[in-house]
């Protein structure tokens, strides 16, 4: 079974993309593998099937990310990129 997860980059004002990802999105395994990666790479990679510090595996051909106009959790974990590092996203904030 599978733990998704989205990581979620202000690319405007307003405007939050998600990418997907697939695998091993727990807060113990993303945010350990998160820290190789800068917002371009998550990006750059469109869609993930699991990520870990040394590489993004990723689907092929991957899905563009969903656009939304805020931080939105739609799956198991959600994850931001604040104050030069990544963390879980707490929906009550």
């Amino acid at each position: 079974m599978s733990t998704r997860a989205q990581i979620a980059i202000q690319i405007g004002g307003r405007e939050w993309a998600h990418v997907y990802c697939h695998y091993d999105g727990y807060p113990a395994h993303m945010l350990t593998a998160l820290k190789a990666w800068t917002p371009n790479d998550i990006l750059a990679a469109r869609e993930i099937r699991q990520a870990n510090a040394q590489s993004l595996e990723c689907f092929d051909p991957a899905r563009p990310p969903q656009i939304f106009t805020q931080p939105t959790r739609t799956f198991d974990h959600l994850y931001i990129w604040q104050n030069g590092a990544w963390q879980e996203w707490d929906v009550d904030q």
